[in-house]
């Protein structure tokens, strides 16, 4: 397994992948903290109080260097536009990661989470040569099931009442990818943003 020295930016035909920075803290908020996108993710509070993206933004370049976190932001290459987050938690003596993303409404279903995602695993596999990925949805949100399917994770199965959110417990579907089923199906490396 292999970790970047720098923090990693990705590009894709639609998207730029790049650290997150404080100014985005206000488009978070907005984005993350609407009602549809908080409640189909796990950590994701809402109503989302001031104070929590500049919190959570803050502890991005530590959890890198300190191999347990990646996290970029989601954003439109003609404009720079933030539209939402990916990122992967490190497991790193089992050398797989788990993969969590979100999209704010204005920006769902045209493609942006699979695009994202398939970059993301692209660079988990190519550049940090992990093992496996692997990411879970609430049984209720099959549209991230289906984004994670196209991004080439298979389905692993079902947890029923395995999570509580909000004062409600939640089915779980797992998906997952290991690298060299999901690299021979696969062309060519994510492309290296700067």
């Amino acid at each position: 397994m292999r970790f970047p020295a720098s923090f990693p930016e990705l590009e894709t035909p639609r998207l730029r992948l790049r650290m997150f920075q404080l100014s985005d803290a206000a488009h978070v908020q907005r984005l993350a903290g609407a009602k549809q996108v908080a409640t189909t993710t796990a950590v994701i509070p809402h109503p989302y109080p001031d104070g929590v993206a500049e919190s959570w933004i803050s502890t991005h370049p530590a959890a890198w260097r300190e191999r347990r976190e990646l996290v970029l932001a989601s954003t439109l290459q003609e404009t720079g536009e933030l539209i939402g987050a990916i990122g992967l938690v490190f497991n790193l003596p089992h050398e797989r990661g788990e993969m969590g993303y979100w999209v704010g409404v204005p920006y769902w279903g045209r493609g942006f989470a699979t695009e994202a995602g398939t970059a993301l695993l692209g660079f988990a596999f190519r550049e940090m040569d992990l093992h496996r990925v692997r990411a879970f949805h609430f049984s209720r949100n099959p549209a991230s099931g289906r984004a994670m399917f196209k991004m080439g994770m298979q389905k692993e199965g079902e947890s029923p009442g395995a999570f509580q959110k909000d004062g409600q417990f939640e089915d779980l579907v797992f998906y997952g990818a290991v690298r060299e089923q999901w690299l021979s199906g696969r062309s060519g490396p994510p492309v290296p943003a700067g």
